[in-house]
């Protein structure tokens, strides 16, 4: 080494001195975060408690279109009752992309657990207030309208409770196991096959007449009680180590300084991340898409377009979706071993090569025939769903983490995933082809794969902007005994204070005194104030 290096963010910076450098102080023992497993297992239970309780609503609403269009829009023929309530649905990513970036803001200013406490109670209210709704012989055009506002509030709701429980697990999981623990996310599913369970249960036994008049009310209340219980397990979680760190570094900055540092705001986000707002985005369209095509579009497609009767759409799904989350965390694990990106690369290659088949068989006709096709699909959902609720929150610093992650996923949901039900159902209506969401889910899958190649790669690495999280004493120990020679860790992305350093001629590197006069020699040849550099956490 020919002179000092200044270890920044930005580029190093070379001065004519002895071989004396300066960056992120080394990790120590007590750097190192050993995850508590009880309290994991209780951030896991709250998050994902809350998260599958959204998709039971959504599993509800879909398999419902054909139920309530009647109650809402009786004068209506069956296509235009189908394409309003699949613009209902559409309508709740119009609030999502303000809902993240409020709930994102307001969860790196004061904290996950308080926000995602927030959106499920926000969002259990309007799922219980719409099997209050009265339909349209009560009050008239009344009733759509205010089913619209209500799958507003939903929407708004949504938007932080997704992003904010795939932050919140992120940051509390092991950096090992972090894809197996945010995996969890994907027993949603579940949510949504309860929601599909549950209204093929009417159907057979209420009868079609029951469930305009009364029955289509029964799986939206049964929200209420489900939230109180989801609450219980919520309120029971703590605040997530990482962003923990975070709020008490800024609660001493400001008893030094008398000012409490403001996070940061939405422009100050963009300008800052740009670099994968994009790339999150795409993903995030790509993944829902081909996510909202299964779970929103497909039961009405086998009814409606394919003539599958009654409660048969529903009997080929509902399977399907309990094996979904399973598989979804199966994958999720995988890409703590294999990567993010492969499994993002293999899920939009499978993304472009299987709808035509899988369509082609959804349209045979027979029972077995949808039940493939749709596996086709669920694949495609799952290898996605898997690995980008570690992966997108992995991209950005702890400190903007939420705001940045909920404005990107959530413009790329609203923009795409959330309307492909209404944009497909329409198409298939004007052109009368239907083959159009094998198209559509092509198209989708190759903007993912486009995207894919953007992100960093950041399985069982450390979070951008916190210190390292373990299992184990013993893996701390090792770590930090091994971190110069380790390709997984970054000093540089660390909360770590600065340093001066020195290799020795067998290439060992040295962590100097600043009291050393070569140190001081140095810094003041580069132009380094030590004062400024020796603040200890």
């Amino acid at each position: 080494m020919e002179g000092v290096q200044l270890m920044s963010f930005g580029e190093p910076k070379f001065v004519d001195a002895q071989s004396i450098y300066f960056g992120k102080r080394r990790l120590r023992l007590k750097d190192v975060r050993i995850v508590r497993k009880d309290a994991l297992r209780r951030a896991v239970a709250g998050t994902v408690v809350g998260n599958v309780i959204e998709w039971y609503e959504f599993g509800v609403f879909a398999y419902l279109i054909t139920v309530i269009g009647p109650v809402f829009l009786p004068k209506a023929d069956p296509t235009v009752q189908a394409l309003y309530l699949y613009g209902t649905f559409a309508v709740t990513f119009i609030a999502r992309p303000l809902g993240g970036v409020f709930c994102g803001w307001l969860g790196d200013r004061i904290g996950r657990r308080k926000v995602l406490t927030f959106t499920l109670l926000l969002m259990s209210v309007a799922t219980f207030a719409t099997g209050l709704l009265p339909g349209y012989a009560e009050i008239g055009l009344w009733a759509p309208a205010l089913l619209v506002f209500l799958k507003l509030l939903q929407g708004f709701s949504a938007s932080g409770e997704y992003t904010g429980g795939a932050t919140f697990l992120s940051e509390y999981a092991p950096d090992r196991k972090r894809g197996f623990y945010v995996g969890f996310m994907g027993s949603s599913y579940l949510g949504f096959a309860f929601g599909a369970g549950l209204v093929a249960v009417l159907q057979v036994t209420l009868g079609e007449g029951a469930m305009q008049s009364f029955g289509w009310r029964i799986p939206f209340l049964i929200a209420g009680p489900l939230a109180a219980i989801a609450l219980y397990f919520r309120y029971r979680i703590e605040e997530s180590p990482a962003f923990s760190a975070v709020l008490k570094e800024r609660s001493e900055e400001a008893q030094k300084t008398g000012e409490l540092r403001e996070n940061m705001g939405v422009v100050e986000v963009i300008r800052a991340q740009r670099r994968f707002i994009l790339p999150v985005m795409g993903i995030a369209a790509a993944g829902n898409v081909i996510a909202y095509t299964m779970t929103s579009f497909t039961p009405t497609y086998l009814n409606q377009t394919l003539g599958f009767q009654g409660a048969q759409g529903t009997l080929v799904i509902f399977p399907l979706f309990v094996l979904a989350a399973f598989a979804t965390q199966f994958f999720a694990s995988l890409s703590d071993k294999i990567g993010r990106k492969r499994i993002l690369f293999i899920g939009a290659a499978l993304g472009i090569l299987l709808p035509i088949p899988a369509f082609m068989m959804m349209g045979s006709g027979n029972l077995w025939g949808a039940a493939l096709g749709t596996l086709f699909i669920m694949v495609c959902a799952t290898l996605f769903s898997s690995s980008y609720a570690s992966a997108l929150p992995e991209q950005f610093p702890t400190e903007s983490r939420a705001s940045a992650l909920g404005l990107a996923y959530n413009l790329g949901n609203a923009a795409f995933g959330g309307t492909a039900p209404l944009v497909v159902a329409a198409l298939i209506g004007v052109t009368g082809n239907v083959m159009v969401p094998a198209y559509y889910l092509i198209g989708a899958a190759v903007l993912g794969l486009v995207s894919v190649f953007f992100l960093k790669e950041t399985s069982r690495r450390p979070l951008n902007g916190s210190l390292p999280n373990v299992e184990t004493k013993d893996e701390a120990q090792h770590l930090v005994q091994t971190q110069d020679a380790n390709a997984l860790i970054d000093r540089q992305q660390m909360p770590l204070p600065y340093a001066a350093f020195s290799r020795s001629p067998d290439g060992t590197i040295v962590q100097l005194p600043h009291d050393d006069l070569a140190v001081q020699r140095a810094a003041s040849e580069a132009g380094i104030s030590l004062e400024a550099i020796t603040v200890t956490r």
